[in-house]
């Protein structure tokens, strides 16, 4: 059964790991001038995975900029000390891989705890196993339709099934009365694609080098953004 009841709620993300490093103020406040929904912040520390990216000095420099959530993607391990740093910065939504944490529950805890929104994030091959004991926690699943660790990847296209378990997952959920739950998509996203994402049941898109690559001459971030949600319609 195809879900659908998810589509009145669609946001779309830009990923600042696919922007221009050098003016980093300007391009979060051209993609929310664009029409973006949230900044999507992605932290990597080259050990859980191989590469290295930003922390909380540039989330606290760019918050300024902009008035939209922040949603901050830890891909660092350990990961529990980091949080009150990205709370502080100016961090909305905080998310983390189970497999980075040694307490799950608690990590989740400290997160909310910080007053942000809590989530987990599911690597391609990562089992969604780990959703069923801390529902009650969670404001956001993320799953990984790529391999976490560079941008500008293939979609997966076994992703599709995933989501559609979540999703499962997430309504049975609220049908027993618990919480919404937000569910996000990040890796290859394009306006050919994010469709078929949406009817398998994501209402969250990530998308990095397909907004933060469009050409200016052609309109730029408004131009792609405006295509991303007519393709969503």
């Amino acid at each position: 059964m195809t879900v659908v009841s998810h589509l009145s709620h669609l946001r779309l993300v830009p990923s600042i790991l696919s922007a221009d490093f050098a003016k980093l103020g300007a391009e979060v406040r051209a993609v929310q001038e664009a029409g973006a929904d949230l900044i999507h912040f992605d932290v990597m520390d080259n050990h859980y995975v191989p590469n290295l990216t930003i922390g909380p000095l540039v989330c606290e420099a760019i918050r300024p900029h902009v008035d939209l959530p922040i949603d901050v993607h830890l891909m660092v391990e350990p990961v529990d000390a980091l949080i009150p740093l990205f709370a502080k910065a100016g961090a909305n939504i905080i998310t983390f891989h189970p497999e980075a944490s040694r307490h799950i529950d608690r990590t989740l805890s400290l997160i909310k705890d910080q007053g942000c929104k809590a989530g987990l994030v599911f690597n391609p091959a990562t089992s969604l196993e780990y959703m069923d004991y801390v529902m009650d926690k969670l404001d956001i699943v993320l799953l990984m339709s790529v391999n976490p660790g560079f941008g500008g990847q293939h979609f997966i296209e076994t992703t599709l099934s995933k989501i559609k378990l979540a999703r499962q997952k997430i309504q049975a959920w609220t049908l027993k009365g618990g919480q919404d739950i937000w569910l996000e998509v990040d890796g290859g996203i394009k306006i050919e694609n994010i469709a078929r994402i949406a009817q398998a049941g994501a209402d969250t898109f990530v998308a990095g080098s397909a907004i933060f690559g469009a050409p200016d001459a052609d309109g730029g971030y408004k131009t792609v953004i405006q295509q991303l949600r007519k393709a969503l319609a």
